[in-house]
């Protein structure tokens, strides 16, 4: 489905991550976890500061046949700290992951000056077996590690984003990322009332379970509820996302993710999974429910409280210690 230009760059994750597997590629801020302090820690760690350096002299000083950056969000804004997820990919094609974490520096283009690091976690997106998919377990291109930071942007405009991790024990520069920071959030934000819509449940279609959940086996427990009949009633945790129709392979593993947080998670909490495509198509475009989010892209979590109001959104893969975050800040309010 073609997306307005200014989502484009979202899809620079599942691109890399499908054309480095098949050929060809289709067509955020107010986030649970924040640290807050990004910065900060970045600044006690082997990256070097910026110094009012541009990306391109930074990476001078900077080790040579560095990783592919893949951005994995679309919604940047100028407001706060934007949780920035992203991928990273060695020249053989393999995702990277690394205990030390990333460093992030980002710079308006125009090769103007960069700020950071931003210190960037790397969070796993692994499961324990009970909860893991024949979905991803048969997939090996399914995603396994996401990187996180946040990063805070002065004003809309494009802008590029630079990693450098480290790689046989050298600091190494990816390849500038673009990305785009605009004041036009089409997404619910945290603090907004939750649009209302109607998921489909087992029930509601007479157990015909595939044509409402992609993933093998279904998530039945994940579509036992209509979002409808309890918002505003209890917490929900609603994640939008497709297992097996998903280009950027990250949805399988965050619906394996909310089953695996559902299963420890004591109280009331609804935890409801929602398909993207029309009769599973991709051809025949977004479900109505997708598209009164807004969603650009997928996949989102929107953790909602009592009151109906979403108190954490979540684009893109997410590990574990975020969902619980979210599903906390839900039950906080």
């Amino acid at each position: 489905m073609a997306l307005p230009s200014s989502y484009r760059g979202a899809l620079a994750f599942a691109c890399v991550l499908f054309l480095l597997t098949v050929a060809g590629c289709g067509g955020d801020s107010d986030d649970a976890g924040s640290s807050g302090s990004s910065e900060q820690v970045a600044q006690k760690t082997r990256f070097p500061a910026a110094n009012g350096r541009t990306l391109a002299e930074l990476r001078k000083s900077l080790g040579t046949g560095g990783p592919i950056l893949a951005p994995a969000v679309s919604i940047l804004t100028p407001t706060g700290e934007n949780r920035f997820s992203f991928g990273l990919f060695d020249k053989a094609h393999k995702q990277i992951s690394s205990d030390g974490g990333a460093g992030i520096y980002i710079a308006p283009v125009g090769n103007g000056p960069a700020t950071g690091p931003y210190y960037a976690t790397s969070e796993s997106l692994k499961v324990k077996p009970p909860f893991q998919s024949q979905t991803v377990a048969n997939d090996p291109q399914a995603a396994t590690s996401i990187y996180v930071a946040h990063l805070p942007f002065k004003a809309p405009g494009q802008y590029q984003v630079m990693g450098v991790v480290k790689l046989d024990d050298r600091l190494v520069a990816a390849d500038p990322a673009a990305v785009e920071v605009t004041d036009n959030d089409p997404v619910p934000e945290v603090g907004d009332k939750a649009p209302k819509i109607v998921t489909p449940t087992v029930a509601s279609v007479g157990g015909d379970v595939a044509s409402i959940d992609t993933r093998v086996p279904p998530a039945t427990d994940l579509l036992q509820t209509n979002f409808a009949d309890v918002l505003g009633k209890k917490p929900i945790l609603l994640l939008f996302a497709t297992p097996q129709l998903c280009q950027s392979r990250v949805c399988g593993p965050v619906v394996d993710l909310e089953q695996q947080v559902k299963s420890g998670f004591k109280g009331d909490t609804a935890f409801i999974h929602m398909e993207i495509y029309n009769d599973n198509v991709v051809e025949k475009g977004f479900r109505p429910q997708v598209a009164a989010y807004g969603l650009p892209t997928e996949p989102w979590a929107f953790a909602i409280d009592r009151k109906g109001k979403i108190a954490a959104r979540l684009e893109g893969a997410f590990s574990e210690k975020e969902l619980i975050a979210a599903v906390k800040a839900a039950n906080t309010k």
